[in-house]
Order: C-alpha cells, then structure tokens, then sequence
C-alpha cells in the first residue's frame, strides 16, 4: 500500500468491516472510500476487494460502469455542465465553450491548480431552468455564457 493511503488505512479498515456486516457492501464502500481518498485509483480498489473478500475485477467493473466514480484525481471543485436534450437545445454547448475557455481545459480534464474538473452529465434535474449546471452540489440554473466567469468566482 502506498503512502497516501497507508494514511487512510484505519478508517478504511473500519469502513470494510462496518459496512462488510451489512452485505451489499460494495456500492456504499467504494463512495466512501472515494469521498475519503477523492477518487478510486487501483491499489484502492484491490484494498477494498481483499477487504469485502469480492473478486477485483467485480469492484473495477462497478467502478467503471457508475459515472460518479472517478479512477483520476479530480479538482476541488467538480463542474458538470448538462448535455440533456432542455439543455442542449436551449444553448449549454455555448456555455460548455466558455467554461472551456475560462478554465484552459477541455471536458474529462482538470485545471492545472487542481480547482476544477470539468465534465459533462446527461440530466441534472433541471430541464424547466434549461441550461443548467452543477458545481459540486450547487445547481446554477438558466446559465447564460457571460455568467459563467460570476460562477467560477464563488468557488475560488
């Protein structure tokens, strides 16, 4: 095990064995386990299936069909700019542009001073304030491009 999460190894350790007991472990482990260590790399996902006793190619298949985990680093902030069908057609590709520009990274990417991933989602929910976009948590609704640099000053 690595430095980095030879330093998470007691609450990963207790993590396992509390949610083990429960069964249906796996899920509730590997979001912890990132919203601990910030994303999946694979060292931890073979930690955690020696840990539940699953084989490791069960946990990279979970890891890699749920969007939510993430097997690279992220940035401190993570923006998901939606692409459905209300925000595509009411003009989000404009605003994936500028947030593109304003950053100087493209979607899948992080800034260079790890503030920010950039990514894109389906649906968030906000199909009646198209176009929509979340950053971490924070829904900012009916998004115009000149309110993307207001945006991205809330979270410096």
């Amino acid at each position: 095990m690595s430095l980095e999460l030879e330093t998470y190894r007691p609450t990963l350790d207790a993590l396992i064995a509390q949610e083990k007991a429960k069964g249906g472990a796996l899920i509730p482990v590997l979001h912890q386990a990132q919203e601990l260590c910030g994303y999946l790399p694979q060292e931890l996902q073979d930690y955690i299936a020696e840990g539940l006793g699953v084989p490791q190619s069960t946990v990279y298949g979970v890891v890699t069909f749920y969007a939510f985990f993430t097997t690279k680093p992220r940035g401190r902030h993570r923006i998901g700019l939606c692409l459905g069908t209300a925000c595509y057609v009411r003009g989000n590709t404009e605003n994936l542009h500028r947030l593109s520009k304003e950053l100087g990274v493209e979607v899948g990417e992080t800034t260079p001073d790890w503030r920010y991933t950039l990514e894109i989602c389906r649906c968030i929910g906000q199909c009646s304030k198209a176009p929509a976009l979340m950053v971490d948590k924070s829904v900012h609704a009916q998004v115009k491009p000149e309110q993307v640099p207001e945006i991205l000053a809330k979270y410096e």
